[in-house]
């Protein structure tokens, strides 16, 4: 567990921790930013799309269908990117897709950064579902396993090879889950042609969210100088009011180089600087990072510039690339968790990806509306259930101080054959990639590996006792927790986590319309759980389905009243809790978002306590209230915010 006590040496010994995993990965995967010396060509808009609907969903790699422009393969459609694919057309068969489908774009390259020869081009794709190839003029540059994450490749000499030509970039993506995939699934095929099309199959999967597809994220070409800053890695403490950034940069492609680090207020004045590629910054005064409604000034953010000038055999490069870096330390005790040596509880929600039409795509609007939405009522926080979201999620919280419990897709874990080796190898990977992206993020305070495993099944303990423990090795600063809704004497993985997060739905799935049970068989719930393993817990998932609209009196389920009921019984409960060990409550869920079709859900999960749309039902008026009276009662809030209608 991560202690308070000793907390200066304790960091040292993490920073050195933490660099030594950095050390271990082979590149970094800093966020691109514009520069003096960067650029940064975003292709979103309307890609060329087929899907490949041959029945081994293999043509086109048999006819080679990037060797050429798409539209000479067959029939192609305009798909927006980023969007999932899923909702964009009528078409049910590619709703439902399973299979390689296929992207292309041309690109106008700037002249500048084919003559120069001293500038690095490189192709990023933001996150891609789930399997990737990319290939640049019909050369293949990467492929990456894994969606929500994103990879990227250095192209600058495939788009000199031809200077005349548009840079063609064609992208095969494939959502098969497998069981060695994050999210697990398998493929059901069904032979019975009395009752069934030739060559019908299904996908399978053990999660409650719809398997949206395809190029969900940015894809963006950018530049760098040959020699670079290829990753930087910071470990922020403080004593007294004197901030500490412990910080290391790594360098690629120089003989030999220098380093300037300036560490800037948000009004542009140095507040510490360095020549040294890897030290301590200490900054006096310093504003720490606090969380929204925990302080009159959340989500403060420093900025550092990192300066290199370096040199090769050939030449002389200078890079500068800008790091935003919140000052704060957090920590765990038996009964609480720290954000800057003062307790912290959680009152937020969990979220989804997920919108009308654009599925799992990313939108800007949506973004800055689902935050307005958080801030009107009173969330401090959210867990990125059940996946990494979008990088530029994180660093809006990072802004407005909204704190992140960063869960990868390790969801639906519920077959034995998901606990052998290469599943393993493939969650180790996984978490390698999110740590190395979101690891400088003040609003990550905790990593989480899974959500609701079958934490029961006896590889359960090897598999997560391995898991918990890289990823600490990975992360020292942060607590690791995962989700759980195992039975409390027999989770195996609870006793290697720092935090009991567990999810559960008392008069729902259990008891379904019996409001009277809730407060017995919550308090046994976190009586047992703390009286076996002595950590504090999350409620990180609770709640009802409501129908927008539907309404009884008397409550019955699926009614705005239900629902309601459901969270004022869970309330009380929690009420009495968070006075011994119970440091957080999470919604399930923030708004309603699509599923898989099925007759427990109408249209998509009805948890919500605003609709897919974002309007609000009545139970967000009563998380509305509740949060901000924990706000009030545990935060220190300027004046003009202790009022929630404010706003």
């Amino acid at each position: 567990m991560l202690s308070p006590e000793r907390p200066g040496l304790f960091r040292v010994l993490c920073l050195f921790a933490l660099f030594e995993a950095a050390c271990l990965l082979d590149t970094g995967m800093l966020f691109p930013r514009e520069s003096s010396s960067r650029e940064v060509k975003e292709l979103s808009g309307l890609w060329s799309f087929r899907a490949d609907k041959s029945p081994d969903r293999n043509q086109g790699f048999d006819k080679a269908w990037y060797k050429s422009r798409l539209r000479e393969t067959g029939p192609v459609i305009d798909m927006p990117v980023p969007a999932s694919y899923n909702d964009i057309t009528q078409d049910p068969t590619l709703r439902d897709f399973i299979g390689w489908v296929w992207y292309e774009r041309e690109v106008v390259v700037p002249a500048r950064w084919i003559t120069d020869e001293g500038t690095r081009v490189v192709i990023r794709v933001g996150s891609a579902h789930y399997y990737s190839i990319v290939w640049v003029n019909g050369v293949k540059v990467t492929e990456h396993n894994g969606g929500h994450l994103p990879f990227e490749a250095e192209v600058g000499s495939l788009i000199r090879k031809d200077p005349t030509q548009p840079c063609r970039i064609t992208i095969a993506v494939n959502n098969t889950l497998t069981l060695e995939t994050l999210p697990p699934g398998s493929i059901q095929h069904i032979d019975d042609i009395t009752k069934y099309p030739k060559g019908f199959f299904v996908q399978n999967i053990y999660f409650d969210f719809f398997n949206y597809a395809g190029i969900h994220r940015p894809v963006l070409l950018y530049t760098t100088p040959t020699a670079y800053v290829d990753d930087i890695t910071v470990v922020t403490d403080f004593l007294d009011n004197t901030g500490r950034v412990n910080y290391k940069v790594s360098v690629q492609g120089a003989t030999t180089a220098t380093v300037k680090v300036t560490l800037m207020d948000k009004d542009g004045h140095c507040v510490a600087s360095s020549t040294e590629p890897f030290g301590v910054l200490k900054v006096v005064d310093v504003n720490l990072w606090w969380p929204y409604l925990m302080h009159e000034s959340p989500g403060y953010l420093y900025s550092m510039e990192v300066r290199l000038m370096a040199a090769n055999e050939r030449s002389t490069h200078e890079d500068v690339y800008t790091l935003p870096v919140g000052i704060r330390t957090v920590s765990v005790t038996s009964t609480q968790f720290l954000i800057n040596k003062k307790p912290f509880y959680f009152h937020g929600v969990n979220k989804h990806e997920d919108s009308d039409i654009r599925g799992k795509g990313f939108d800007w609007p949506l973004i800055v509306k689902d935050f307005n939405l958080l801030k009107w009522m009173g969330a401090n926080s959210f867990r990125t259930s059940h996946y990494p979201y979008a990088e530029e999620i994180l660093q809006m919280c990072d802004r407005h101080g909204i704190v992140v419990i960063d869960e990868c897709p390790g969801v639906g874990i519920k077959d034995i054959r998901s606990f052998r080796n290469a599943s393993l190898n493939h969650h180790l990977d996984v978490m390698d990639e999110l740590v190395r992206r979101d690891k400088n993020h003040a609003s990550v305070v905790m990593w989480s590996v899974a959500n609701e495993p079958a934490s029961e099944m006896p590889p359960a303990e090897f598999y997560f006792k391995t898991l918990i423990q890289h990823t600490k090795a990975l992360d020292p600063t942060r607590p690791v927790t995962y989700v759980s809704n195992s039975h409390y004497a027999r989770d195996k993985g609870a006793p290697y986590v720092d935090v009991i997060c567990i999810n559960s739905y008392f008069s729902w799935y259990h008891d379904p319309g019996h409001l009277e049970v809730i407060p017995l068989q919550l308090n046994t719930q976190f009586e047992n759980w703390y009286g076996k393993y002595q950590k504090p817990i999350i409620q990180s998932e609770y709640g009802a389905d409501a129908v927008p609209g539907l309404h009884s009196d008397p409550p019955m389920m699926f009614t705005e009243e239900y629902q309601k009921v459901v969270l004022q019984s869970c309330h009380d409960v929690f009420d009495q809790k968070r006075k011994q060990y119970l440091i957080g409550e999470l919604i399930w869920n923030f708004a309603d978002f699509m599923t898989v079709q099925g007759i427990t859900r109408v249209v998509g999960n009805k948890k919500g306590v605003f609709t897919r749309q974002r309007q609000p039902k009545a139970a967000a008026f009563i998380l509305k209230e509740r949060y901000w009276r924990l706000a009030n009662e545990t935060g220190r809030l300027p004046p003009w915010t202790k009022y929630p209608c404010s706003l």
